[in-house]
Order: C-alpha cells, then structure tokens, then sequence
C-alpha cells in the first residue's frame, strides 16, 4: 500500500466520523421529540466510538456530546425532584436552553471543520 492510499483512507475514516459524529448530534435533537431516548442512543455511540475519534479534532465533540447527556441528565432529574416545590419548571427551562445551545455551538464548529472550544 502506498503513502496515497494509506492517506486516502485516513481522510475516508474521518469524514465517515464526521457523519458519525453529526448524526449523534441528530439525536440530541431527536430527544426533545421522542422524549430522551435518542439521547441515549447518542451518547452509546459516543462511548462505543470514542476510541476511534481520539487524537483527532473530532475528540472534542464526542466529549462535548458526553458532557451534553451528563448535564441534561442531570437538569432533568434536579428538575423533577424540585417540581413540587415550584423550581423544577425553571430548572426544566434552563436543562433545555442549556441542551438546545450545546447542540447548536457542537453542530456549527462540526460544520466548519474544527474542534469544539468549551
């Protein structure tokens, strides 16, 4: 095999976890429609895949999907012990603002190639 092809593939395996990593950041979305599981789904993939993204940029959105399922995991557990007492809802709010922007600054660095600054 020659240096081309070996650099060839190298390039097909990125943009294959490129794909990888936007469609994890389809299924943060897909959560807010079918009520978390997608986010599941998404964060197995991370896990499963991690090994393979590490020592390129794309180690930084895997981190950063990880970190997204931790945080809304955890807003959305706080939130519904402090339901009854009337936090809950604005913790529910912010878990979800806090989601919705994470996906949006993770999808748009993806989008142009670079890593995820947090």
């Amino acid at each position: 095999m020659n240096e081309n092809s070996t650099d060839q593939t190298d390039i097909e395996k990125l943009h294959s976890l490129k794909r990888l990593t936007a469609a994890v950041y389809l299924c943060q979305v897909l959560s807010f429609a079918f009520a978390g599981l997608p986010l599941l789904v998404g964060v197995a993939i991370n896990f499963m895949k991690q090994d393979d993204v590490q020592g390129t940029w794309l180690e930084s959105h895997f981190d950063w999907q990880i970190k997204t399922v931790w945080m809304a995991l955890a807003g959305m557990a706080l939130s519904g012990l402090t339901f009854e007492f009337g936090v809950g809802l604005f913790i529910l709010i912010a878990t979800v603002v806090l989601l919705i922007y994470r996906i949006v600054i993770g999808w748009m660095a993806l989008n142009s190639d670079r890593p995820v600054k947090e």
